[in-house]
């Protein structure tokens, strides 16, 4: 974080201090909320969560080196005592950013949000120094302190913006005012929590809303819902995707035999090749809001083209893909799921499969209220019309309505299996996995698929670690 005094601290959240023989010593270090991370000059942030309270872990922090806690109480060592920590926290976000030098990008969407924001920070960095949300930390709380890392030489903060009802990114919005604000496509994930894709277009809109005269909205031509946005936003307006009206646009989509997209990147400034080190078509729209998002801060399209093309994973277990000595190749995209990445994920197995045989390790994808039965039963189904070799559908309910559309797809009932947990996953596929088969892992957060795909990579015997 940029230094920052503790009485300056204090003013800004509007907090008392206590325990502190010195306000002018100043935060140096991080903002964090972990206590393994406090270190010398860092700021520790206690929230009172389910499992443990972080009040109690003052006097470690400072200990370690911490100047400070905010805190909503007194805890017998150096605290900024306020009455609420993460609006406290969110204030202070807010001072910091207002007071660097650095250009703000903003995005959200239903799916893609975290491996985009993965691209754009790769790409940017090539340019300047760039400060990027870690892993999926979009919320409330990891917004802040993402933006509290930055520091005088940042030039570039590309913050991650997630929703799960109306108003939310209004307030993460107002925490951090971008520049630019990128919103990716308007998907079911969460549906059962929004109650439909307009109300879900609501919210994802809110983030080009709050846009300056001065700024940029970067929309998706090719999700009506999206480009439907242009009209509420005071913002200058950039279009990217395959349409031919996209401003930053591809052409001549193809795929390696990998599974790796390859396309002509178009810009209104030229236009170059792309061959991506990702798996999977659907990152070709990723890679275009990145491109867009780019070209607007002055790249390029042979720069933004060389960036992309390698560019990596950079967050764990989105498409992660391990070759096993034995030729097995493990697909680890179990982060989370919903029925557009569901989709996207089987298509890319379909294609880094060709001429072997496939497998298709689903769970449940979550929140989607009364969609469930359909969108289950439609991505059964899917993985028939691709073609998938074989279908294992784990977990309960849900599972088994993945396992019913497999079946009624076609006469295909026999490669579909539903199988209770992660455990019998496993062992089913350690009995029955042969050199050169492709299995992809995928389903919601909460399944915890990532453990089948971790016993396969690792190749332990026994029991699957539980969390």
């Amino acid at each position: 974080m940029i230094a920052l005094s503790l009485a300056e601290i204090a003013s800004v959240v509007g907090g008392q201090t206590h325990d502190i023989p010195d306000t002018s010593v100043q935060v140096t270090g991080q903002v964090v909320r972990d206590s393994r991370e406090a270190g010398p000059g860092s700021l520790f942030v206690a929230f009172a969560g389910e499992r443990a309270d972080g009040h109690d872990f003052a006097a470690a922090v400072v200990e370690a080196g911490a100047v400070a806690v905010l805190a909503s109480r007194p805890v017998g060592v150096p605290a900024i005592v306020v009455d609420d920590v993460q609006r406290a926290l969110g204030a202070l976000a807010r001072h910091v950013v207002e007071r660097l030098g650095a250009t703000l990008v903003a995005l959200t969407g239903s799916a893609g949000k975290t491996s985009t924001k993965d691209l754009i920070a790769q790409v940017l960095r090539t340019k300047a120094p760039t400060v990027f949300t870690p892993g999926s930390l979009n919320n409330e709380i990891g917004l802040p302190l993402t933006a509290l890392s930055a520091t005088e030489e940042t030039r570039f903060l590309v913050l991650e913006m997630g929703a799960r009802g109306i108003g939310h990114i209004r307030y993460l919005a107002d925490l951090t005012p971008p520049k630019i604000g990128l919103v990716l496509n308007v998907g079911t994930a969460h549906i059962g929590e929004f109650g439909g894709r307009e109300q879900i277009a609501q919210a994802k809109g809110e983030l080009v809303e709050g846009l300056p005269e001065d700024g940029t909205a970067v929309l998706n031509a090719d999700d009506p819902l999206v480009r439907a946005m242009a009209s509420r936003t005071k913002a200058r307006v950039l279009l990217f995707g395959e349409s031919d009206e996209a401003d930053v646009r591809a052409e001549n989509v193809r795929l390696t035999g990998n599974g790796q997209p390859s396309f002509s990147l178009h810009t209104p400034t030229g236009c170059s090749e792309v061959t991506m080190r990702l798996y999977g078509e659907h990152h070709v729209s990723n890679a275009l809001a990145a491109a867009a998002v780019a070209h607007e801060l002055g790249m390029s399209a042979d720069e933004i083209a060389t960036a992309l093309s390698e560019a990596g994973s950079l967050s764990r277990w989105r498409m992660e893909v391990t070759e096993r000595p034995d030729g097995v190749t493990v697909v680890n995209d179990a982060y989370n799921a919903n029925p557009e990445s569901m989709r996207a994920a089987l298509r890319a197995l379909a294609a880094m499969g060709k001429g072997r045989r496939t497998w298709a390790v689903l769970g449940q994808m979550a929140e989607l209220g009364d969609e469930a039965l359909a969108e289950h039963d439609a991505v059964g189904r899917l993985a028939v019309r691709l073609n998938v070799s074989k279908l294992v559908a784990v977990g309960g309910r849900e599972a088994s309505w993945l396992q019913l559309g497999a079946y009624n797809e076609g006469s295909w009932g026999e490669e579909s299996v539903h199988v209770s947990d992660a455990q019998s996953a496993v062992d089913l596929l350690r009995s029955q996995l042969r050199p050169g088969d492709v299995v992809l892992v995928k389903a919601s957060r909460s399944v915890g698929l990532e453990r089948v795909a971790q016993a396969l990579v690792e190749g332990t015997e026994g029991e699957v670690a539980v969390r």
